[in-house]
């Protein structure tokens, strides 16, 4: 019981992100701060994050396309930089991805 409070709390705990390439441009620019809650189901046209499913550790962004029960289908914004997204890896679980609730403008980074 005590571990289902907890979870549900960390949901709601804000979590800090920054871009580092020009993949979601011109939505996002590289250098932009981010911030994400672990809240709700994800929607087509969503930013969200989630951690890389070939690299752990290392977090994307990414537009959703298309959700499908417990998976959804990711895109860059910016294709032409050679962004890698589920067109490279396929479906990413829903589970551990952050919805982008606030994107800090650029003049204040």
């Amino acid at each position: 019981m005590l571990l289902r409070i907890r979870q549900r709390i960390r949901r709601l705990v804000p979590r800090r992100f920054l871009t580092a390439d020009r993949s979601m441009e011109p939505t996002l620019v590289d250098g932009q701060g981010l911030i994400g809650i672990a809240w709700g189901r994800p929607a087509v046209g969503q930013l969200r994050t989630f951690e890389h499913p070939n690299r752990a550790g290392f977090w994307l962004v990414k537009r959703v396309t298309a959700v499908s029960g417990d998976s959804m289908i990711v895109e860059s914004d910016n294709p032409h930089v050679g962004a890698v997204d589920s067109n490279h890896f396929g479906p990413v679980n829903v589970a551990g991805s952050y919805w982008i609730v606030f994107c800090v403008p650029q003049r204040w980074m």
